[in-house]
Parts: C-alpha cells; sequence; structure tokens
C-alpha cells in the first residue's frame, strides 16, 4: 500500500483522494528544524498514537499505542541521543507535546523521515495528525478525522508514503 502526496491538497490511496495540507512553505528535498516544510521522499509510516480519553482505539492493522500526558518528541537538534524521537516530557529537553488541548494529535501517525541515521537538526516529528481547517502546518501532513479514520483502514505497517 502506497500514500501519495501529490501537492500540497491532495493525498491518495488506491481509489480514495483525500483534502489535506502540509507545511506552510510548501516542500522540501533540504529540510531542516523549524523549516515549515514537508520533506520530499519516500518512507515508511510508524505506529498509531491516539488520544483514548476522547477516541475510542480505531479500526487499523497499525500498532496502536495511546498518548500518554507524560509523552513529548524531542526536536531539540542539541540533543543528539534523544532527537526526532518519543520521549518522557523532561522540562530540560526541548520537545512537541503530545498530550495536547487541541484535537490535532488526538490521532497521528509518526512518517520515518530522519530516523534511521539520525541527523540532528534536519528535521523532526513529521507526522500525520488531523485538522479541522486545512491550514498550513509546521511541516506534517494533516487530514480530517473522517478522512484519517478511512485511511486508518487501508493502510498497514508496509504501508510507504511518497511526498512529491
Amino acid at each position: 500500500m502506497i500514500i501519495f502526496v501529490k501537492n500540497k491538497e491532495t493525498l491518495v490511496i488506491e481509489d480514495f483522494t483525500f483534502k489535506c495540507s502540509i507545511g506552510k512553505k510548501g516542500f522540501s528535498k533540504n529540510k531542516f528544524e523549524g523549516d515549515k516544510k514537508t520533506p520530499i521522499g519516500s518512507f515508511q509510516i510508524s505506529n498509531l498514537y491516539y488520544r483514548k480519553d476522547k477516541i475510542q482505539k480505531p479500526e487499523t492493522k497499525l500498532r496502536c499505542i495511546p498518548i500518554k500526558k507524560s509523552m513529548g518528541w524531542c526536536n531539540d537538534p542539541k540533543d543528539s541521543k534523544n532527537y526526532n524521537k518519543l520521549i518522557k516530557k523532561n522540562k530540560n529537553i526541548k520537545h512537541e507535546i503530545l498530550y495536547r488541548k487541541d484535537y490535532k494529535y488526538d490521532l497521528f501517525i509518526p512518517i520515518n523521515y530522519n530516523t534511521k541515521k539520525i541527523v540532528p537538526g534536519r528535521g523532526s516529528a513529521i507526522f500525520i495528525h488531523l485538522t479541522k481547517n486545512y491550514k498550513s502546518t509546521a511541516g506534517c501532513i494533516a487530514l480530517s478525522k473522517k478522512d484519517f479514520l478511512i485511511m486508518l483502514k487501508l493502510i498497514d505497517k508496509k504501508t510507504i508514503i511518497k511526498i512529491y
């Protein structure tokens, strides 16, 4: 299964075409932390993270991980040990908060960008997450909740996302 992100507002899986949003400054082959760009390339996807206090466990073949208040995603290029990894929140480590007050991370899937041989500063926390208004993201790909739930039924752990 392949997820195609064809342009700044279209995500395609098999016969399904979904409206999406991407990074505020478009796509980039040369991504770096904080550039507000979505990385170009083919990437594996990770597990599904979800807020079990807001959404019941969705129907999917992906491994489902409930989001806890203690979870963060390190986006600190100075922390080469934890950069672009799920962490336990720590006030001394710069991180993305995963247990948010808004809805955006009620469901999210990390895109395995900069995860094999991690290069601090080359971009972190690139997710497929939720949107209600399709406003540009900080580099992630965002879908409506309805479309995200459909996508979850189609994909599995072998799914690749192609962004171009």
